[in-house]
């Protein structure tokens, strides 16, 4: 996996513009570190689970599965995700649809349906770790200073998708060719410091904890499980600006760790040196 030099420094992160949980924006020295270049593969997760028999949380749960994304038929009520989240039993990173789906043609996609007891136990076979909430951040930003975006003040420069993120009506037209859905890493441009997928595509974790009083509901289906919550960065394919305009480096939810989605996956940073 090619990692990225993040810089030691003083950086500005959090925003005071967008959603409550971001406040306030502040400066937060960071150590220097080295991050994936892209979030975890299905190919490289594979390899892990081929070498070590991991066998993820959303498959060994009772009942075995996770939470799957389903478009609706037409305009629904934004304040009840249940109308497009729903559980689906033998769902995992494995068959990211339920039972009879597969990986065939996504091993560029990133792996979904990890929880984060799966993230930290591919970091730590890689010997690496995740990131906290605050080098993430760092890193998504891309060497700008209080962006909106990785890549600068405009969501769409001179008209372009910048990222893998809903068009259309949420959640039900999908203003793009194809369904909605993970992109294969790298598929658009990167962000200053060369990375790719930092916003859209899948909720990353993060080691940091993120305050329930701050909690952000129903953006990502139903959590598993009922402890603490960690924070979750990056946005994904199913952020909308009518709905869900958290793909920008500032944005953050918090879920359980017991958790898995079809829209959340991660990366992973290893020492400077």
């Amino acid at each position: 996996m090619t990692t990225v030099l993040i810089p030691a420094g003083l950086y500005r992160l959090g925003s005071d513009r967008h959603y409550p949980e971001e406040r306030p924006a502040r400066e937060v020295p960071v150590a220097a570190f080295r991050i994936d270049r892209f979030p975890v593969t299905n190919a490289r997760f594979a390899a892990f689970v081929a070498a070590t028999g991991h066998v993820t949380v959303a498959e060994r749960a009772d009942p075995a599965g996770s939470a799957v994304f389903t478009p609706t038929a037409g305009p629904v009520d934004l304040s009840d995700p249940t109308a497009w989240w729903s559980f689906r039993p033998g769902a995992s990173w494995r068959a990211p649809a339920g039972p009879g789906s597969d990986l065939q043609g996504r091993e560029a996609h990133p792996v979904v349906h990890v929880a984060y007891e799966d993230a930290a136990a591919y970091a730590a076979w890689r010997g690496a770790r995740l990131p906290t909430e605050a080098e993430w951040e760092a890193a998504a930003r891309g060497g700008l200073v209080d962006a909106d975006y990785a890549w600068g003040a405009d969501f769409r420069p001179d008209g372009q998708l910048m990222a893998n993120v809903w068009t259309g009506a949420f959640p039900w037209y999908f203003a793009r060719d194809g369904a909605p859905g993970t992109t294969p890493v790298g598929h658009f441009a990167p962000n200053g410091h060369g990375l790719h997928d930092m916003i859209g595509n899948v909720w990353e974790w993060t080691s940091s904890p993120f305050d329930p009083r701050r909690s952000v509901s129903g953006c990502c289906g139903t959590g598993r499980g009922d402890g603490d919550l960690l924070a979750l960065k990056g946005g994904s394919h199913l952020c909308a600006g009518e709905y869900c305009a958290r793909y920008r480096p500032a944005a953050r939810i918090g879920l359980t760790a017991e958790t898995s989605t079809g829209h959340v996956g991660f990366r992973c940073v290893e020492a400077a040196g």
